[in-house]
């Protein structure tokens, strides 16, 4: 599968933006999904995942509550929403995912098998 994300910009701090991942081919709906993001100089580091049937979804703690994943497997996209964000959250956001049939529950950068590009978020504050 591929992955293209696309929707980063420069925000204010408090403002919000609206991630896409759209992916190719006709198996979406059998991959889940994650998003991750590298900070200049820091590792990559888990941000969201979201089950391939979109019922499960898990997030790091320092976006729990601001941040939603979502997917609609019929336009074969997922999607981040990122509100309330602040300076911190600037980043370069990379989508990323892993078939069904790899049964963990962790969400390390080696669990993901397939990787987008990347899409620049910079907050202003």
């Amino acid at each position: 599968v591929q992955l293209q994300a696309s929707g980063g910009g420069l925000v204010q701090a408090g403002g919000s933006l609206r991630l896409s991942c759209a992916a190719s081919g006709r198996t979406f709906s059998s991959y889940a999904m994650g998003w991750f993001r590298q900070a200049p100089g820091q590792e990559r580091e888990f941000v969201a995942h979201i089950s391939w049937t979109g019922k499960g979804t898990y997030y790091a703690d320092s976006v729990k509550g601001r941040f939603a994943i979502s997917r609609d497997n019929a336009k074969n996209t997922v999607y981040l929403q990122m509100n309330s964000l602040k300076p911190e959250d600037t980043a370069v956001y990379y989508c990323a995912a892993r078939h069904l049939t790899k049964a963990t529950m962790t969400f390390t950068r080696g669990s993901y098998d397939y990787w987008g590009q990347g899409t620049l978020v910079t907050v202003s504050s």
